[in-house]
């Protein structure tokens, strides 16, 4: 039996912005992804969302970006290892406060857009990011790209890691995502999204841009809760892992 975890990032909304159907899509997913009030949420936002988290029985994580709210945190930034160190720490400690609050418990981290994609190839950034996770608490997993050097860098500190692959975005030959900027960037098509997920649970395997399988690690699977049809999408998804016997299930449970 297959098993996979299947996380979504949550709680984008904020101020009088409302973005994603987070209490639907909370019914279909096992861990969330907080937005920490950098390129999305904000207190309100990210209480409401970690009560509906627990009460919903997922697991929670937090989602630190770059303070980026107009580019909404896809827009990479010049920042130095000890930026992105106090970056992380503010945010996960920020909604762990609303989690304990709560009385919940954090399950993850996984860094948001440029932040997650600039530490997938840079080992320092890497580096400081696992290090802040590690010393805010050593039982966080770390969630990151499957093959990334975020990872191997969480891996190195000691943290428990968890090899995220994405059912919506394409992949270069060197397992990286492609560019939002490029073209055939983000998959469309339901179908073909949902073929590349059991593939790449099942075989281990997906198909890069440049046409031949590279191997993939896939532990958890990544749905983008602000898209048009998130809520459909995350629905069938989880028809068709069943279907394929590949059961859902968090990290924590």
């Amino acid at each position: 039996m297959y098993k996979v975890d299947l996380n979504c990032d949550l709680g984008e909304s904020f101020g009088n912005y409302k973005i994603g159907a987070d209490e639907e899509i909370l019914t279909f997913v096992t861990s969330a992804n907080i937005a920490c009030g950098f390129h999305a949420g904000d207190p309100a936002v990210m209480h409401k969302t970690v009560r509906l988290a627990i009460e919903n029985e997922v697991s929670i994580g937090a989602h630190p970006g770059l303070p980026d709210l107009v580019g909404f945190g896809r827009r990479n930034m010049n920042i130095s290892p000890e930026d992105a160190y106090d970056m992380v720490v503010y945010q996960v400690g920020a909604l762990n406060a609303f989690v304990k609050a709560e009385g919940g418990k954090l399950q993850h981290v996984k860094p948001h857009g440029a932040l997650y994609n600039m530490a997938a190839k840079n080992h320092i950034l890497a580096k400081a990011i696992a290090e802040a996770i590690y010393k805010v608490d050593s039982q966080l997993i770390l969630f990151g790209l499957s093959g990334s050097e975020l990872i191997k860098a969480g891996e190195k500190v000691g943290l428990r890691t968890a090899s995220e692959v994405f059912a919506d975005r394409t992949y270069q030959e060197d397992g990286s995502l492609t560019p939002r900027t490029e073209r055939n960037a983000v998959i469309t098509d339901e179908g073909d999204a949902i073929k590349q997920v059991i593939k790449m649970v099942r075989e281990g395997t997906v198909l890069c841009q440049q046409g031949f399988d590279i191997p993939i690690k896939a532990e958890t699977i990544c749905l983008h809760g602000d898209g048009v049809h998130a809520l459909a999408f995350a629905q069938e998804i989880n028809k068709q892992l069943e279907a394929f016997e590949i059961n859902i299930k968090s990290f924590m449970k």
